[in-house]
């Protein structure tokens, strides 16, 4: 499963690399494809996606425990409203999408705006593709079987790679104007065939393990008022997050041409440290803290809690400090190739640098949110999510207001920043008061030396990047070479300040992973 899910996260990394590449970094093509293929995601989370993993997961579960057939007619009438109830979401938001992309882009023009639609039109059908799969997977995970769901992401990547590949290579266009129907139908349809294959994937594998692929015209039994109602804070915790993401979009459009494309590929990249090293954390840390909450062992809760968080905080705040001092090599070496302009690229690496001050809030703000969960609370992170969102989108609006243009989509990583640390500080007040302490002094501690090591360790980077800068030049080999260098140069001088300031929880953060290098 771990193997699946880094696979599948590289290769949707390369699927926007590559995507970049043929449709052009920076250009209007790109945006417009960026924003349709957004829309499908966004109405499925609103939906379902968000009640998945904490409602109908766990319903599943009860059903195969207390139903005399394993719960096999439980799932069938479960996966047969997802088909009837999104089936029928698809068809509405199809007759919805003029209005679905003027709510993303009131900076694009009438043809972009038009092309959106377009390919929108064609992504749509996703919506039901998403929710199926999704279910598929619950049900095979509940009967013990896990390849499928985990692999079955890595092959829509790779299908969309393959388009893109195709679509350099046949010489498709790189503008609006030029675009042809079958460069258009090449692009529209190779994307949503590669959501139908994950989906098919899933499915497959589900009539594989003996599970009867039944439709159940009457869903009734599977206690829909019981779903909506567990489902009710999670809900306003997903539409929180889309209305920030909607914001921070529609910013990114009025930033001009490559404004949405260099938010979504930044973002990615912020994400990607994050995926795999905090959000391991935190799956490893939820069910012990699951555990000692049905104990009420708060003691144990608020030890487990800050030791996610420091180990977290020292093994991100590097990797937020390379972000902001390499920024523009990050972009040129991901993203400088095929029809990329090299204003896009820059424009690309000045939003990735300013996403390094958003990483580490962002990241105590997820793990503590997981000290609510364990503690059966969904309401609370709800809210302060709610709070997070006011803060976001006044950011984007403030960054629109008084940045200049080319400048907005610069900003969004700085109400994301404002949006996060808010919501970290109320998280951390309110866990405090509920469990009797926070174990804040050490927590401080931790944070300052952490502080003192990446600030010294980026400063020496920064340095070794300038005095580079003059010899090397510039390109692709140019800002690997850079990067190279100044990332040793960064992580040798974190290292040793670390031990200086007796920063301890990176002698832990190591033995935990060989420790688990070794497990593996």
């Amino acid at each position: 499963m771990a193997v699946a899910t880094l696979g599948s996260r590289i290769a949707g990394f390369v699927r926007l690399v590559v995507l970049a590449s043929a449709l052009g970094l920076g250009s209007r093509l790109l945006d417009s494809y960026n924003v349709a293929n957004t829309l499908p995601n966004a109405v499925y989370e609103l939906v379902v996606g968000g009640a998945m993993a904490s409602v109908v997961v766990p319903l599943l579960a009860r059903a195969a425990l207390s139903e005399p057939d394993d719960g096999v007619v439980y799932a069938q009438r479960l996966l047969s409203l997802m088909v009837y109830g999104l089936g029928a979401v698809t068809v509405v938001a199809m007759v919805s999408v003029p209005w679905l992309v003027e709510v993303y882009t009131p900076g694009f023009t009438g043809e972009q705006r038009e092309l959106a639609v377009v390919f929108s039109l064609f992504f749509l059908p996703q919506i039901l593709f998403y929710g199926v799969s999704a279910t598929a997977g619950a049900v095979l995970n509940i009967r013990g079987r896990f390849a499928a769901p985990t692999w079955a992401p890595l092959v829509n990547s790779l299908i969309v790679i393959a388009v893109a590949v195709v679509y350099l290579l046949i010489g498709g266009a790189n503008s609006i104007e030029s675009i042809t129907p079958a460069h258009l139908l090449l692009l529209a349809v190779g994307t949503t065939a590669g959501v139908f294959a994950q989906m098919a994937l899933v499915v497959w594998a589900l009539a594989r393990s003996g599970f009867a692929l039944r439709p159940r015209l009457d869903p009734r039994g599977i206690g829909i008022r019981r779903i909506g109602r567990l489902g009710g804070w999670v809900l306003v915790s997903v539409v929180a997050a889309q209305v920030l993401l909607a914001a921070a979009t529609r910013a990114a459009s009025i930033s001009g041409p490559g404004g949405i494309s260099a938010y979504q590929n930044a973002f990615a990249v912020f994400q990607m440290p994050f995926a795999v090293i905090a959000l391991s954390v935190m799956t490893a840390m939820l069910p012990r803290l699951s555990r000692y909450a049905a104990h009420l062992d708060h003691r144990q809760i608020t030890e487990d809690l800050s030791r996610a968080i420091r180990l977290a905080v020292v093994a991100l705040a590097p990797i937020a400090a390379a972000m902001l001092v390499l920024g523009p090599q990050i972009a040129t070496v991901l993203f400088a190739y095929g029809r990329s302009s090299p204003s896009a690229i820059t424009l690309l690496g000045a939003v990735v640098a300013t996403f390094g001050v958003a990483l580490v809030p962002f990241t105590g703000y997820m793990i503590l949110q997981r000290g609510f969960y364990a503690l059966q609370d969904t309401k609370t992170p709800a809210l302060i999510t709610a709070a997070v969102t006011v803060v976001g989108v006044a950011g984007c609006l403030a960054a629109t207001w008084l940045l200049p243009r080319a400048d907005i989509v610069v900003g969004i990583p700085l109400a994301y920043a404002a949006a996060y640390t808010t919501g970290l500080i109320a998280a951390a007040a309110i866990l405090r008061r509920r469990l009797g302490r926070i174990d804040g002094n050490r927590l401080l501690r931790t944070h300052v030396r952490v502080a003192v090591a990446a600030g010294v360790a980026g400063s020496c980077a920064a340095a070794t990047t300038s005095a580079l800068t003059p010899q090397v030049g510039s390109g692709v080999n140019a800002a690997l070479l850079m990067l190279s260098v100044a990332g040793v140069v960064g992580t040798a001088t974190y290292v040793a300040v670390a031990r200086l300031v007796r920063l301890t929880e990176l002698q832990q953060l190591v033995a935990t992973a060989l420790a688990g290098i070794r497990t593996g």
